[in-house]
């Protein structure tokens, strides 16, 4: 994930069911097809996958770096739309790549990376991130998922951050797509978790007595210079700067679009959820900071193979064991919208399979850096 200002994504309105709009946000590297190293052809594929009808100039994004792509959904309601644009703009973005002379892929790092560091993109914001976070930058070549679900105000954002905090973990050891760097096994499930989590003001945002406190704190960064503007706040869940939605950015990016639609769908859910029993006057878990920032190191380190730590009373339990009562604890909104028919089956194969970074892990030890390409790019366009 490079930081920039957010996409626009996830809309205000509730659909006529009262399911909350969503929007994902996905980024991708660009490979060499032979070596695998990052490769600076944004422009070129950009341009080439902005020529497609089907395509609107405004879902793709630069990032920091000029071997990464970023796209964003328009506003969705169900799950169906947001699988349909995911699969629509990587097929799209695959193919203006290979005319471009490379692969895309999605995986959550770079997983080989020459001696001189990648180009910036060519813009004034990037290369004022560059000059302030040096050598961050130079190891920038991570890759998020972003979702975005509306809020009906700041006050309700607020308090669904403040109940949020505790899952983060478990949506990070899900979503783990990122053992790899650098030519080596990181002995991580998720790599980009831990380097992202050395930028300022990132990790798992700190409790906030109400939207008002919110911004205060945020105000505070500006006024102190250590932030520049909003986009600048890369905690792990946030309010959006530009519109009313809470936007959750713990996650790499998904190998498959499938399993980002299931992502989305248990991130939606579990949005709702808490902004209900807030509404409930349900009060938020207590966790300690320190807690919080360990279990998080945790799911980064393991991801599903080992134990996650419990939301509420941050406890260690069996991954498995989490993540089914997970499914339980979101299956009456999961139900209520309709989307437990796509999750419910995703996620069995996701805890049958392995999430990323077990097939990466696997398919490199089993067939070195040919066949570790080949899934990373194979598996980024397949329906």
């Amino acid at each position: 994930m490079a930081p920039r200002n957010e996409a626009p994504t996830g809309g205000p309105v509730p659909t006529d069911h009262g399911r909350p709009t969503l929007g994902v946000e996905e980024e991708y590297l660009l490979l060499d097809p032979g070596t695998g190293l990052p490769v600076p052809r944004v422009d070129e594929v950009r341009r080439r996958a902005g020529l497609h009808p089907a395509v609107d100039h405004a879902e793709l994004q630069h990032e920091l770096l000029q071997a990464q792509v970023e796209i964003a959904t328009p506003v969705c309601s169900e799950l169906a739309e947001v699988g349909g644009h995911l699969l629509r703009l990587r097929h799209v973005l695959a193919a203006a790549a290979a005319e471009s002379g490379c692969r895309l892929a999605a995986c959550g790092t770079a997983p080989f990376a020459g001696e001189v560091p990648p180009a910036i993109t060519a813009a004034p914001r990037y290369h004022s991130i560059s000059r302030r976070v040096t050598r961050l930058a130079d190891e920038a070549l991570i890759n998020g998922m972003h979702v975005h679900v509306a809020v009906p105000d700041p006050e309700a954002g607020v308090a669904v951050l403040d109940r949020l905090r505790g899952w983060l973990p478990v949506l990070t050891a899900l979503s783990a797509n990122s053992p790899l760097w650098y030519g080596s096994d990181t002995g991580y499930a998720s790599w980009r978790t831990v380097v992202f989590g050395r930028w300022p003001v990132s990790g798992i945002p700190p409790q906030f007595a109400d939207a008002a406190d919110y911004d205060r704190r945020i105000e505070h960064l500006l006024e102190a210079q250590l932030i520049r503007d909003r986009g600048q706040v890369y905690w792990q869940a946030r309010l959006s700067a530009r519109f009313p939605t809470i936007e959750v950015r713990c996650m790499d990016v998904q190998l498959r679009a499938d399993e980002a639609v299931l992502l989305a769908g248990l991130t939606r859910a579990l949005v709702v959820t808490l902004l209900r029993e807030h509404a409930a006057g349900t009060a938020a878990p207590d966790r300690t900071p320190e807690s919080l920032q360990a279990a998080q190191w945790h799911a980064a380190r393991h991801g599903l193979a080992d134990l996650l730590h419990d939301p509420v009373s941050g406890l260690a339990r069996p991954a498995a064991v989490l993540v089914r009562e997970l499914s339980a604890y979101l299956r009456p909104v999961l139900e209520e919208f309709g989307d437990a028919r796509t999750v419910t089956p995703l996620l069995d194969r996701l805890l049958l399979a392995g999430n990323g970074a077990v097939r990466q892990r696997r398919r490199f030890e089993e067939a070195g850096r040919p066949g570790l390409l080949a899934v990373i790019t194979d598996e980024t366009a397949a329906d």
